[in-house]
């Protein structure tokens, strides 16, 4: 409890800790406007939810911070929660185009809420899978971070008339966007990774760089699958809780490469 009220604290102040109690003693949650450094807008959370656990893992230990070689141009944030993820490599990247996919309605809600004053991130709600179906949202009870996807329309349960959403595959989405290449594909799925990656081959060769939090705990075999799929990456590193991948061309660096382009750039600057 100690840790969770720290957490609401950093994410929204003395405002996020009473409205986190409040919401625990009333069973409501109560939407929280923040914001933070470097950020150029103000957004929302959710009291008491996962939110400010999200927004600690992105703001807080920075696990997307990772170095680059030069801008990117496309991303694809897939399993983009609430936007906060989104909402950071807008900030970084202010000429990239970003494309947040999320299945879940109250995820996605907010997610449109909060990315609507950046003109570059373009909200999707789907799934990203294996083929271009509908799938059903399971809520396996861990939290608004963890909603999972499985195939097919299954029964609704009652007052759920939102469980079921488009899937979408990689290329799909690459195709209606008009996407060449995705310079950064971020993914934390919840599991679904195993079906992303189960045939991958009519796009991972345009993907530069796979930013990804694998899921053995709730899916055995991801990690398998996964490594099985992506031979063609030429870097390997660890971020925190994702694994990053990366090919010769891409913009995204391991830490010592980007240090020594910083470095060859500028000693070219001087010789210039």
């Amino acid at each position: 409890m100690i840790e969770s009220l720290r957490v609401c604290f950093h994410a929204a102040g003395a405002h996020g800790v009473f409205s986190a109690i409040a919401g625990k003693l009333t069973g409501t949650s109560f939407l929280v406007r923040t914001h933070r450094p470097r950020v150029r807008h103000p957004f929302f959370l959710r009291m008491p939810s996962s939110d400010p656990w999200t927004l600690e893992q992105i703001f807080v230990r920075q696990e997307y911070d990772f170095d680059v070689a030069r801008h990117p141009l496309s991303i694809l944030d897939a399993g983009a929660n609430i936007g906060l993820a989104s909402i950071a490599l807008a900030n970084r990247f202010p000429r990239a185009r970003i494309i947040a996919i999320e299945p879940e309605a109250g995820n996605f809600a907010l997610l449109e809420r909060n990315v609507a004053p950046y003109p570059n991130i373009t909200p999707v709600r789907a799934a990203l899978w294996h083929d271009n179906s509908t799938v059903t949202i399971v809520d396996p009870g861990l939290g608004h971070w963890g909603f999972m996807v499985r195939s097919g329309v299954r029964k609704r349960a009652p007052g759920n008339e939102s469980s079921q959403v488009p899937a979408m595959t990689v290329d799909a989405i690459m195709q209606k966007y008009g996407l060449e290449r995705i310079d950064i594909l971020k993914m934390d799925i919840e599991g679904a990774e195993y079906e992303v990656f189960d045939d991958p081959s009519r796009w991972i060769s345009k993907v530069g760089a796979l930013i990804i939090e694998l899921h053995d705990r709730i899916r055995p075999g991801c990690s398998r699958r996964f490594y099985s799929r992506t031979g063609g990456f030429d870097r390997e590193w660890q971020l925190g809780e994702n694994v990053c991948l990366s090919r010769s061309w891409s913009c995204v660096v391991p830490a010592d490469e980007s240090a020594d382009t910083a470095v060859s750039e500028a000693h070219h600057t001087v010789c210039a």
